[in-house]
């Protein structure tokens, strides 16, 4: 059975463990200090050992498509030919580094900021088909503003190929592979799923139909990038709201299927994830963020994008509901990867509630052979996002090359899952831990050397 520490190949390329820093909002854009910031939000987690870093969804296009403030753009080769100071110093320490390419689609965020809306008052949404029925409810009810554009059958063909052309860019920048954000409502998850897909061209009217969108972005990208690393995350959209409200959705069975036929494509790897087909409080799980809703110093900048402040208590509540509802749980998505890793011979990635060193060994297959769910391993790698926000150099204490820390299978992270650090960054924020205890616990185990490198 594999271990933490056990070298893997995708695609040809190979990882040197099997920890990753999942794809995360940096916040950083595509300003003068752009590289810089992605450098201090990504080389930490190299640093401590973490074998492959994901950049956070980054934009194929040069307008519209952001689902939240502060995305960066890889649509200009000249911006994208910088990032290699960033790709440099990611290799420095050994490690590899994915891009994460994305495009919001209906999720783009002028359907809910309304400081953005205001500022962009003709920009049109990428849309798979005419939106749902609850989408065209909720723009009617003003929580959303939807003037979405269905995207024809060549424009579906052009959007695969701006997905080749930031490929080829990147890979030009020094980026060992490409990862699609294909969950967590973005287009190519619009495209997956029927709740959102009704087309009846060759990319939709048929589960198979709904793949294609993917098999030809996956073309464009052997075009113009090569044989580059190809993965993608694969959505259950399982935590959606239940029929009667929706009844078209992806169930795990659709999503094992979807993994197996990505393989045949020819995917080089595949992260299960359950979300819901809605952006919600399914995708980070965990606690109501009373802190950073409560945070003085964010007040205007709420009622900005939210649109005033009886809107933004509004959002407040109803993130209040489903912090009820999408609790916690540990290793969510495990039964799912297991699931997808019976049936495909590519390597199978998890993420989504992992904290402890001891549940990744499980995973793995380790713990006497024993997976966290039951039968088999249930992945090849696993990952953690806000975690490192907590602790941008964590990949020291997890791995066996830490010096300070407890090393023991049963070390935990200090992320309490509090969800503090995700609401600010709708207001373009950094994402960083702001709880309090967790940042004294950082400090303590920073002045034990918990965090460095025998190397360094």
């Amino acid at each position: 059975m594999a271990t933490l520490e056990d070298p893997i190949e995708i695609g040809g390329v190979t990882i040197p463990n099997r920890l990753y820093r999942a794809p995360l909002l940096e916040c950083a854009g595509n300003g003068p200090d752009a590289v810089d910031a992605l450098i201090d939000d990504l080389d930490p987690a190299a640093e401590s050992g973490v074998g492959l870093v994901c950049q956070g969804a980054t934009i194929v296009r040069g307008d519209g498509g952001c689902a939240a403030p502060g995305m960066t753009r890889v649509h200009d080769p000249d911006f994208v030919s910088r990032l290699s100071r960033l790709t440099d110093r990611i290799h420095d320490h050994g490690s590899r580094i994915f891009v994460q390419l994305e495009h919001g689609g209906l999720r783009s965020m002028e359907t809910w900021h309304a400081e953005y809306r205001r500022e962009h008052p003709d920009l049109e949404q990428l849309a798979v088909s005419r939106p749902p029925w609850q989408l065209r409810l909720l723009d009617r009810l003003g929580f959303l503003s939807y003037d979405p554009h269905v995207l024809s059958t060549d424009e579906v063909y052009e959007l695969a190929a701006d997905f080749g052309r930031a490929a080829a860019s990147a890979v030009d920048a020094g980026y060992d592979g490409i990862h699609l954000a294909g969950a967590n409502m973005g287009i190519v998850q619009q495209f997956l799923s029927p709740f959102y897909n009704r087309r009846d061209d060759e990319f939709g009217g048929s589960p198979e139909a709904r793949l294609e969108f993917l098999a030809v972005v996956r073309d464009e990208i052997r075009e113009r990038a090569g044989d580059v690393p190809l993965m993608t995350k694969v959505p259950a959209e399982t935590p959606a709201p239940p029929a009667p409200v929706v009844r078209r959705k992806l169930s795990l069975e659709d999503g094992v299927e979807i993994a197996r036929r990505l393989e045949k494509i020819g995917y080089d790897a595949v992260v299960p994830v359950q979300t819901s087909v809605v952006w919600d409080m399914s995708i980070v799980r965990g606690e109501y963020p009373e802190r950073a809703w409560n945070n003085e110093g964010l007040q205007a900048e709420y009622d900005a994008a939210f649109g005033g402040a009886a809107r933004k208590r509004l959002v407040s509540l109803a993130n209040r509901i489903q912090s009820l509802r999408y609790d916690f749980e540990p290793a969510w998505n495990a039964d799912f990867c297991r699931r997808v890793r019976e049936r495909v011979s590519i390597p199978v990635l998890a993420e989504g509630g992992i904290r402890e060193r001891e549940e990744m060994d499980q995973l793995l297959g380790g713990a006497n052979g024993e997976s966290f769910t039951s039968g088999t391993p249930a992945c090849d790698m696993v990952g953690m996002a806000r975690p490192f926000y907590a602790e941008p150099k964590l990949g020291a204490r997890l791995l066996e090359s830490g010096t300070g820390g407890e090393t023991s299978e049963r070390t935990r992270v200090l992320c309490e899952s509090c969800n503090n650090c995700t609401v600010p960054q709708v207001t373009g924020a950094p994402g960083i831990c702001r709880t309090p205890d967790v940042l004294r616990a950082r400090g303590e185990l920073e002045r034990e050397g918990a965090y460095e490198r025998p190397e360094s």
